[in-house]
């Protein structure tokens, strides 16, 4: 759902890149988990916070001052899944995508989903296999997402 970029001021606030659609849509949870690097992750309660730009500035219990804010930089946050409203047909979470292996209409690999990023247009896949692609995600190129069998089909040539 977001990243700590950095400690905000000092009082313990946390300034955060939220990979939400609206940047405020991590406010609307209470309980965030943190984890970095994929490692454990750990349940921490919001107290207060507020939309500063493209940025979400928030205050979690438990944390008072900036040196132990800063700990926190670059983890990652998450919600639980039961807390996120079902998605409409045909609209995915992120991080449903994030992993998924990429082909085109011939059957040739483009790689697996990194991550996603907004571009402000649209969703854009960053692939990952014998180069990095960026890939609109957009109904124009995207022919298939199948999350039961973790495979997304484009209509992308290899040598695009």
């Amino acid at each position: 759902m977001g990243r700590v970029v950095s400690a905000f001021g000092v009082r313990g606030w946390l300034k955060i890149r939220p990979f939400t659609e609206k940047p405020g849509g991590l406010l609307e949870h209470k309980t965030w988990w943190f984890g970095k690097d994929g490692g454990d992750w750990r349940p921490m309660v919001l107290e207060e916070g507020t939309v500063n730009g493209v940025v979400v500035v928030a205050k979690l219990a438990g944390i008072e001052l900036p040196e132990v804010a800063a700990r926190f930089r670059q983890h990652d946050i998450a919600v639980d899944r039961a807390d996120l409203p079902p998605h409409k047909e045909g609209e995915y979470y992120w991080f449903d995508l994030i992993g998924l292996d990429v082909v085109n209409t011939a059957g040739e690999s483009l790689g697996s989903v990194d991550h996603l990023m907004d571009n402000g247009a649209q969703s854009v896949l960053v692939l990952k296999g014998d180069r990095e692609r960026l890939i609109p995600f957009v109904p124009q190129f995207v022919i298939e997402v199948d999350l039961a069998k973790r495979l997304i089909t484009l209509d992308w040539g290899i040598d695009y």
